[in-house]
């Protein structure tokens, strides 16, 4: 057995933030599946593949910490407290269980009117203004669709008061410290940290105490009323911690994903065509389509899951290492910081063919290339951590896409950088500008 100083340290070159998935499974190919790098002036150690990513997330998942990974390294607890996200081991499964319901697919039903109605008063005039960025037009709105979703706000003024709060903790700057291996807040830092999180709780609370009152049907209502197996209701910052989790979860990354995936179609006029031939014949270009009608969008499903192997919006799965453990033929000991790396197991050749083209087929039968290496696909995570929202992202991002391509036509302008840039989720860089007509 190997110790962990044997394992191969490769170099990430000076821009591998913008080509981080081809990167990796370049050093797949010729190191295996596990190997020490840097992130961030981070020491980490890549372990990558579908064996990789079963070894993590299901078979030895109770060695991993979610939070000593994604707290240590993007300091998530620090910023918006202690959420699904950073929670592990018992509190993890008691969490999740109480808010499992929440998330089936029948119960986005609850959530596809607010959808559809977001979706139309945001979009209704881009053909009256001409030209868009994407990234930052799909922000706003599922911004607004997670803060009514995630946090009950319901006026403009509150979720525009979110929002800058938000922001303004994404925005806090982190430092390395000369004797810690790690980024962390300095002590003026952690101050204004804390008074933006006594200001997002000050806002949440009156919803609280409202839903407490008054139950509601929505997310943020059923986690107010929520009990553990004791009959115990969750804390007031807990369901904030919850709360904000979510919202940071549930737009950043749509954002991204819904941005990428225009593009791709756009790219691609052929596959385009499909879409938009799947979309006439299920839906009337002014109709709004229902759970129903997006589970029969099985040509966008296949575009949807490309975008996700290709443009994955999170890159890489931190976790802590709590025991030691053995993997590879390596001896890797408690302490160490893993990714399990999402961006370059969808790369790998050997089980998708021609990785860096768009291929939306290759999920459709009879290929189907995600099922016959189960865990290569893992955009959303897998297992027990598989990502809770999965059901109200997909729903979410196929409405909006229904209602744009039946609307509208979009052409890149031309002269764009367009690039993907993954820090701890990945978004275009420049952003991704469209001019935008009505569909003839």
């Amino acid at each position: 057995m190997s110790v962990y100083t044997d394992i191969p340290y490769v170099t990430p070159p000076a821009d591998y933030q913008f080509h981080l998935g081809t990167f990796l499974a370049d050093a797949y190919e010729r190191y295996g599946p596990v190997f020490r790098s840097t992130y961030f002036e981070q020491d980490v150690l890549y372990m990558i593949g579908p064996e990789a990513n079963r070894f993590v997330l299901v078979s030895n998942r109770q060695k991993f910490s979610n939070d000593k990974g994604w707290s240590s390294i993007f300091s998530v607890s620090d910023m918006f407290g202690r959420g699904l996200l950073t929670m592990d081991g018992t509190e993890h499964s008691q969490s999740r269980k109480m808010m499992n319901p929440a998330f089936t697919v029948n119960y986005m039903n609850h959530y596809l009117p607010l959808m559809n109605r977001v979706i139309r008063d945001y979009t209704g005039y881009w053909a009256e203004v001409g030209e868009i960025d994407i990234y930052e037009e799909a922000r706003k709105i599922t911004f607004e669709i997670a803060a009514q979703a995630f946090a009950g706000l319901r006026s403009e003024t509150e979720i525009a008061q979110f929002r800058e709060l938000f922001l303004r903790i994404l925005m806090t700057p982190r430092v390395v410290e000369p004797d810690e291996d790690f980024e962390t807040f300095t002590r003026e830092q952690a101050v204004k940290l804390r008074q933006l999180q006594g200001e997002l709780h000050t806002l949440l609370l009156p919803k609280i105490e409202e839903r407490r009152k008054n139950p509601t049907n929505d997310l943020f209502g059923l986690l107010v009323q929520a009990r553990d197996d004791q009959g115990n209701a969750m804390p007031d910052e807990q369901l904030t911690a919850h709360a904000n989790i979510l919202l940071v979860a549930g737009h950043e990354t749509s954002t991204s994903f819904i941005s990428w995936l225009l593009y791709l179609l756009v790219q691609h006029p052929d596959y385009l065509e499909r879409v938009l031939a799947e979309q006439d014949a299920l839906l009337l270009p002014d109709s709004e389509p229902t759970l129903e009608d997006i589970k029969r969008m099985k040509v966008l499903d296949n575009a949807l899951k490309e975008t996700e192997r290709l443009y994955p919006p999170i890159p890489n799965g931190p976790r802590g290492l709590v025991e030691d453990i053995e993997f590879n033929g390596y001896h890797i000991p408690a302490g160490t910081l893993v990714f399990y790396a999402i961006a370059a197991s969808h790369m790998i050749g050997s089980i998708f063919p021609q990785p860096t083209q768009f291929d939306p087929d290759r999920f459709a039968a009879p290929r189907e290339e995600d099922k016959k290496s189960p865990y290569a696909l893992v955009g959303f995570g897998g297992g027990p951590r598989m990502c809770i929202g999965l059901n109200f992202a997909q729903i979410e991002m196929k409405a909006l896409l229904s209602h744009l391509l039946r609307r509208y036509r979009f052409d890149l302008v031309p002269g764009q950088e367009i690039a993907q840039f993954y820090a701890a989720t990945g978004r275009p860089l420049n952003g991704i500008r469209f001019q935008v007509s009505k569909r003839a």
